[in-house]
């Protein structure tokens, strides 16, 4: 992407990583304010009922006798919420479906969606970085899942992947995001507006979008040229990608793209984050800058301005003690964010329950919602390996209040599988909290919480529904299911590895 200068953007990265001063874009005034869409647009609803949808990837489930080869479960809600009865199980099995399950696969390791083709429907794209091509192990693929007013079939999809670049160990899917970062016609910028995909590779950021306002509409094609991970890493390293989040930092017409990752080589383990800006044609994406910390992101208006703000968990190598999140801010202009973080949290932040201790994770997984219907987004905050009392790495799970001045510790509430009205009993291993998502299932303006735990029960795992009220989440009637529950394979499933963001 020719916007996208390598040793302006290695130098960016390097300042970053050691704590120098970043480099900003000159502010100027928006003409037109884009507001929010980093948590009141989740683009789930796979069945246009006008209530979000959950989609939960099983990567490690044996299907047709095929180990790890995965699958993706589809639960469709209403104004009764989160259903486990009106649901879909779908893999490389399914009818229509591309391709075939194989030992491996990892089909759901990577879950996304968004309306791709404009019909009012959200479509949901499934990450298979496992996927043999051509001969190759691990090159990776994806499959795309057309919303319909029944949902979502495997006779209605459409297969991904780096098709002119097929590699061993590429991991194509390994993570997804889809949002507006472009127009599929940049000739016409407002005319169809449709979402179009990100999709990482260890080493490469690629975008597909479907054909404009044609009987094709659903045959996605890949555009640009695409992003390398040595044009964003910190100079004298390599760099790997993890995830990504969108949201609207600069206040255009245009989502924009945070790329997190951690570097590789001889520095290895550092986490970066980098941010491109939107714009009509995909070859002009923009430099937003490089920000300290990953490989968890997410968008939300934590600062109530009408502006996205983008919160970064820091659990690599040289973060703080147990791991952090910091909050960058959008500047209400066409810069983007602030370089410098507004607030940094850690455990041991005053309010915060609990110590900080190493090898939490705290800030390994983040997501944002409204849990207590004041219109204002909180952070719910994953440490996989929290330890509960003597048990290791057992996980715990936070939430931090949304108030007109940004995040709070006032109120601040931490769950674990000990917690009065948890279900389950907290063991080793079973990282609760790896996942977490959360969701308005019943559009009664309160998020409530999904929050997996893909180790429970040596692997098969579990997720977790912890209510949202007027004062935020709360244990009491909290519920679990699984893969049993949904009619599909349990044994070492890691259920919950992935869920939509």
């Amino acid at each position: 992407m020719r916007h996208i200068n390598s040793a302006a953007m290695t130098a960016v990265a390097l300042l970053a990583l050691g704590g120098g001063t970043m480099i900003a874009a000159p502010a100027a005034h928006a003409v037109v304010p884009f507001p929010s869409i980093g948590w009141q647009q989740h683009n789930c609803d796979f069945d246009g009922n006008g209530f979000d949808d959950v989609l939960t990837g099983a990567p490690g489930a044996t299907v047709g006798g095929a180990k790890a080869a995965g699958y993706v479960s589809v639960q469709y809600s209403s104004s009764g919420g989160l259903s486990t009865t009106r649901k879909s199980v779908l893999d490389q099995n399914t009818s229509g479906v591309p391709g075939a399950a194989e030992a491996g696969d990892g089909f759901g390791g990577a879950v996304a969606s968004g309306d791709l083709d404009n019909d009012g429907y959200d479509d949901a794209i499934v990450g298979i970085p496992g996927e043999d091509l051509a001969g190759l192990s691990d090159t990776g693929g994806a499959v795309v899942f057309w919303g319909s007013p029944s949902g979502l079939h495997g006779s209605d999809s459409t297969w991904l992947e780096d098709a002119g670049r097929l590699r061993a160990g590429a991991n194509f899917g390994l993570a997804l995001e889809a949002a507006r970062y472009f127009a599929p016609d940049p000739a016409r910028p407002d005319a169809d507006p449709r979402d179009s995909i990100a999709v990482l590779e260890n080493d490469t950021l690629l975008f597909f979008t479907s054909a404009p306002a044609t009987a094709a509409a659903r045959q996605m094609k890949s555009v640009g040229t695409g992003v390398r991970a040595r044009d964003v890493g910190p100079l004298e390293t390599g760099f790997a990608f993890r995830s990504l989040s969108h949201g609207n930092y600069n206040e255009d017409s245009w989502a924009d793209l945070a790329v997190s990752g951690v570097t590789t080589g001889d520095q290895p383990g550092v986490g970066a984050t980098r941010v491109l800006h939107g714009a009509p044609d995909v070859e002009a994406l923009g430099d937003g800058g490089t920000f300290k910390g990953g490989p968890a992101v997410v968008s939300g208006d934590f600062s109530h301005d009408g502006q996205d703000d983008l919160a970064i968990g820091d659990t690599g190598v040289g973060s703080p003690l147990g791991g952090s999140v910091s909050v960058y801010l959008g500047k209400g202009d066409l810069s983007g964010l602030d370089p410098t973080p507004a607030q940094t949290w850690t455990q041991d932040s005053p309010g915060v329950p609990g110590t900080a201790e190493a090898g939490d994770r705290w800030g390994a997984e983040l997501s944002a919602g409204d849990t207590d219907g004041d219109g204002q987004p909180d952070l719910a905050i994953g440490a996989p390996g929290e330890d509960v009392g003597s048990v290791r790495d057992a996980g715990a799970v936070w939430t931090l209040r949304g108030t007109r001045g940004g995040l709070t510790a006032t109120g601040a509430r931490s769950f674990d599988q000990n917690s009065p009205g948890v279900p389950g009993v907290a063991e080793a291993s079973d990282h609760w909290g790896g996942q977490l998502r959360l969701i308005d299932a019943d559009d009664d303006g309160r998020f409530g919480l999904l929050a997996a735990a893909p180790g429970e029960n040596t692997g098969d795992g579990i997720v977790w529904v912890i209510p949202a009220s007027s004062s935020g989440l709360v244990a009491r009637g909290s519920w679990t299911y699984d893969g049993a529950r949904l009619g599909a394979p349990v044994a070492d499933a890691r259920f919950g590895a992935a869920i939509d963001e």
